[in-house]
């Protein structure tokens, strides 16, 4: 499988999702996370993170922020694959920030190729608000964020291709995303209704779009 490698160039300090500009380039290898399998280590929702409650209902007991609890998600889109997610991590605590997987699954009886592969799992997309964004949930990684708050302290630049990956017929890809405040937050993780979009492309081959459908979903923070 090929990559239609793209320079790109995206702050995390506004609103939208992962913006890809210029023209295909060179070709890539291929993704790491296809063929039905998941690049994340695998977690289980705690469900008793956000139990307590020590400020008014908008701060529980021990953690850095807000419980964050799924609203809304869109209908399926008319494409081969079925977006979801779930959440990990319902609150944030000294030491993480409240953590969601994505999965796309192949419905179809025919591997299908996606992209952009980093924007399809919501990595580097910020929220309509502008005020948080979803980070890869690598543990081995440190953002520039302020400790039990999780609020970035600058925008994070990101520079690379255009990437693509492989789902087998009837796999899925699953990926842990992290949630931050942007720069442009006031505080730490502010409560309230924040809705999250991207562009999910079947592409062919070459890695040129075939197919194309925005899909998203909002969360509450309260």
């Amino acid at each position: 499988m090929h990559h239609a490698r793209r320079q790109y160039l995206r702050s995390l300090g506004g609103a939208g999702s992962v913006l890809i500009a210029g023209l295909a380039g060179c070709t890539g290898g291929s993704g790491t996370d296809g063929n039905g399998t998941d690049d994340s280590p695998n977690e289980t929702p705690p469900g008793t993170n956000g139990s307590e409650n020590g400020s008014g209902g908008t701060r529980p007991a021990g953690t850095g922020g807000p419980g964050v609890t799924i609203v809304s998600t869109d209908k399926d889109p008319e494409l081969p694959v079925r977006p979801a997610f779930d959440l990990v991590r319902d609150t944030a605590t000294a030491d993480h920030p409240p953590r969601l997987r994505t999965t796309l699954e192949n419905t179809g009886d025919q591997p299908v190729t996606v992209g952009e592969g980093r924007a399809v799992h919501f990595e580097y997309v910020t929220a309509d608000s502008g005020l948080l964004t979803l980070l890869p949930g690598d543990d081995e990684r440190e953002y520039p964020a302020e400790p039990d708050c999780w609020r970035l302290t600058e925008g994070i630049a990101i520079t690379g291709e255009y990437r693509t990956f492989e789902i087998e017929a009837g796999g899925s890809s699953s990926r842990l995303v992290d949630l931050y405040a942007t720069p442009e937050a006031d505080g730490c993780l502010p409560v309230g209704e924040h809705r999250f979009e991207t562009m999910i492309s079947i592409v062919s081959a070459g890695a040129e779009p075939q197919s194309s459908a925005e899909w998203g979903f909002s969360v509450l923070l309260e």
